[in-house]
């Protein structure tokens, strides 16, 4: 996709977080089933759930654009974000300092996508998409919120044990 413009900007953008929200709403089941907290994978789980939804609202933003369709583009960054985190699956034994490696890995997500939506809802408001960027906002939201209950789960339930 050449980007000419800021409205090709946008629409690039917009499918790039699509793809990041497809990547993950793949992942976040498989991470669930590889933690050994049930409140961490709850909230793995719960945040699957929030990315269907988020999904749909990245749609529906679509859809109030004229001209602008999401395209099928891969996210490599976050493939790579996606990699990272299987690994820590695979190479780290089941249990606490399996569960807070999972943590940092999964909030670096939540960074790369509170980065993405905040960069798309200053887009969208230069480009006078104001129910786009009140859309983008309710993820954004979401994001940030997941960010803060794993922050939370670090803290005060997860207790590595030094060998």
């Amino acid at each position: 996709m050449h980007i000419k413009n800021a409205e090709h900007l946008f629409e690039r953008q917009l499918s790039l977080i699509n793809s990041v929200e497809e990547q993950l709403s793949k992942a976040l089941p498989r991470w669930a089933e590889a933690v050994d907290r049930k409140a961490l994978a709850k909230a793995l789980n719960r945040h699957a759930e929030e990315t269907q939804g988020q999904l749909e609202r990245l749609e529906r933003a679509a859809e109030k654009i004229d001209d602008l369709r999401i395209k099928r583009i891969k996210d490599n960054a976050f493939a790579a974000l996606v990699e990272d985190t299987d690994d820590i699956i695979e190479s780290t034994e089941e249990g606490p300092i399996r569960d807070a490696a999972l943590i940092g890995a999964v909030r670096k997500i939540e960074h790369y996508e509170i980065a993405a939506y905040g960069t798309l809802r200053v887009l969208a408001k230069q480009l006078g998409y104001s129910k786009v960027r009140d859309l983008l906002k309710e993820t954004l939201v979401e994001e940030k919120a997941t960010d803060e209950k794993l922050t939370e789960l670090l803290k005060k339930k997860i207790k590595p044990v030094a060998d």
